[in-house]
């Protein structure tokens, strides 16, 4: 994911910054707790889309292992 697009993107719900996880292929907004999709290389950002981010990740910390 190219770093001036992510830049230049937002959280549609909550007009904030977005995170990208290259790991999870997600841009994440803290502030909505919204994972964003990247699909092919192109960011979904779509409400409906979105996933809803567990406490930890709204917070910065790992996720507790299994």
């Amino acid at each position: 994911m190219d770093k001036q697009m992510v830049a230049m993107l937002v959280c549609p719900v909550s007009q904030s910054e977005l995170v990208y996880d290259r790991e999870r292929e997600e841009l994440k907004s803290r502030v909505s707790g919204l994972a964003y999709p990247i699909r092919d290389g192109i960011p979904v950002m779509l409400e409906s889309e979105a996933r809803t981010m567990t406490t930890e990740e709204k917070l910065g910390k790992a996720a507790p292992a299994p």
